[in-house]
């Protein structure tokens, strides 16, 4: 019997209920896709539309650039927490982005397998560490370091970039290794024969070819940093103010939010949820952002 009448009999000995099954799986991964869009967008729609009235009973600019916030007297700027999010994303980056990305470069090139089967799980246990855990490892250890070095409490932007970059790690070192790994062994063993060393072959030549995908992992790493909560709230200080140093407290959307929500009520209540929506709406501008550099990353290749 040929292959091509080998091929025919087995189709046809393919049954109606196994044609059945094939169909209810199609649907039922659709369902599943189906239920995690909708999730989104009823997340969505529940905070903006218990959110959306602060910005026309306060104001969009008062409520986006102004500087005071004291509900009981009817100031809702929540530019200090913005300015907060950020300060604390900026510097949690620049401490962990290059240590993620070192340490990727090492499990991926350089580490031999019995090492690289020891670090590996060690990065990927950071990332099922709770966050409260890391909350209190940085207000029991890291806080007095800190405050010793500062002459302050220890409260404030330094504690918190030192949390969030060890809490980074995980998700950039991640991301990083695949990229690094999806690069052709050809480029690498063009480079090795052209006489380049480990090191040159890494810096001019692995490290751009993978660009775009270290990028993505870095954006996705910011997402990380500023969406964290329980590990900021217990180290950042919670003072509702500009950054005005390293050491000195202030306070983020995510803190803020949930140190009001318990006792918040009526407009109080409305703008927190608005806070919501910045979030929301920032996490969304990552997600897209990581979209288009995937794109071009396509396109490009």
């Amino acid at each position: 019997m040929t292959d091509e009448r080998r091929a025919t009999t087995t189709l046809k000995r393919l049954s109606a209920a196994t044609y059945l099954k094939e169909g209810a799986l199609k649907y039922l991964f659709l369902l599943c896709a189906f239920v995690a869009v909708m999730g989104v967008a009823l997340i969505f729609v529940f905070v903006g539309v218990r959110g959306w009235p602060v910005f026309t009973d306060v104001g969009a600019g008062d409520f986006l650039f102004g500087g005071l916030w004291h509900p009981g007297e009817g100031a809702f700027g929540i530019l200090p927490f913005i300015t907060g999010s950020l300060v604390v994303m900026a510097g949690a980056l620049v401490l962990g982005a290059p240590l993620a990305v070192g340490a990727a470069v090492f499990l991926s090139e350089i580490a031999p397998p019995r090492v690289r089967a020891v670090v590996r799980p060690a990065i990927e246990l950071l990332a099922g560490v709770p966050s409260v855990v890391y909350g209190f490892f940085g207000l029991m250890i890291l806080r007095p370091v800190v405050a010793d070095l500062t002459g302050g409490l220890g409260f404030g932007p330094l504690t918190a970039w030192l949390i969030l970059a060890i809490m980074i790690v995980p998700t950039i070192a991640t991301l990083t290794e695949d990229a690094l790994g999806s690069i052709h062994p050809g480029i690498r063993e063009a480079s090795y024969a052209m006489g380049a060393t480990t090191w040159q072959t890494i810096y001019k030549v692995l490290l751009p070819a993978a660009k775009i995908g270290i990028i993505d992992a870095i954006i996705l790493g910011m997402g990380r940093a500023i969406g964290e909560t329980m590990a900021v709230l217990m180290v950042v200080g919670n003072a509702a103010v500009f950054f005005q140093g390293v050491d000195m407290p202030i306070s983020t959307l995510t803190s803020q939010i949930v140190m009001d929500m318990p006792y918040a009520t009526d407009l109080h209540r409305t703008a927190l949820f608005g806070m919501a929506i910045i979030l929301f709406l920032f996490s969304m501008g990552l997600v897209g952002t990581v979209r288009l550099l995937s794109r071009f990353n396509e396109r490009v290749r």
